[in-house]
């Protein structure tokens, strides 16, 4: 993040985090206080997984540069939202994040900005507005992202098709991501994709048919709803089947009465639930 400084332990400091070595990092600057050691200590910290202490130190790094740094302090905001996200904190202010991207972007930082971006659409993600999220995604274009960043927006690309069911897309985000894992070789970022590959293999919703039940994986899912089977979605509260969906978010009663027909017993109707 701070490449443009001529602190030669800075700059060791930086390449070591972005090679995903974070106790090397450290090595360099853990007894330097000046704002750019605290920034880089806080993105060390977080790499270690003490998102508590990255969090104060990246905090305390905004504070220590300059009026006049302005790209260094937007630059601290966007690891710190960074950070939150990976502490599934989404109380922090969105504005914050928008007004340090409009700062990155006007001073050139194109990465950086791309970056704070890519974080927006995480955070849409995270709190269920994908309708927001998969266009905002779309403007991104990945291809002159470091390894590391083009695994984090895949993943988003496979998380937003995975809710989407869209199995085919998010397999194909994913295999992309694995090779620019190849190409970081860090092993956090690896286990990521790893775990996030995982998710189509885990059943993900259990059908309940004809008097018997089974799991289905997101693959089945997406081919039930795009066969001809009349569904009664328990889990979005809905009634579909592959040409219509009919809402009963705010007719509980109705929702019941079909699912209740799917249940294991004697068949009274073809309805599926799941």
């Amino acid at each position: 993040m701070w490449r443009d400084s001529v602190d030669s332990l800075i700059t060791a400091a930086a390449r070591a985090l972005a090679a995903g070595d974070p106790l090397g990092a450290l090595n360099r600057v853990a007894l330097r206080e000046d704002a750019p050691a605290l920034a880089l200590r806080g993105i060390a910290m977080a790499q270690l997984g003490d998102l508590v202490r990255a969090r104060a130190l990246l905090r305390r790094a905004a504070r220590a540069f300059g009026p006049s740094e302005v790209v260094a302090r937007a630059r601290c905001v966007v690891a710190e939202t960074e950070v939150a996200l990976a502490a599934r904190d989404l109380g922090w202010p969105a504005r914050a994040l928008e007004a340090a991207r409009a700062t990155l972007e006007e001073h050139g930082d194109r990465a950086n900005a791309a970056h704070a971006r890519y974080l927006e659409v995480r955070r849409l993600l995270l709190i269920g507005r994908i309708d927001e999220a998969e266009p905002t995604l779309g403007q991104l274009d990945p291809a002159p992202f470091s390894p590391a960043s083009r695994i984090a927006h895949e993943l988003v690309v496979a998380g937003i098709a995975m809710r989407r069911l869209r199995t085919k897309v998010a397999r194909a985000a994913l295999a992309r991501a694995k090779r620019a894992a190849g190409h970081a070789r860090i092993p956090a970022l690896t286990a990521e994709v790893e775990n996030a590959a995982l998710a189509l293999k885990t059943p993900a919703a259990r059908l309940i048919a004809r008097g018997g039940e089974r799991l289905l994986v997101l693959d089945e899912v997406e081919a039930l709803l795009a066969s001809r089977a009349l569904v009664v979605d328990a889990c979005r509260r809905v009634v579909r089947d592959a040409c219509t969906v009919v809402s009963l978010t705010r007719r509980p009663v109705l929702l019941r009465s079909p699912a209740r027909s799917a249940r294991p017993g004697p068949p009274t109707s073809p309805g599926t639930c799941w």
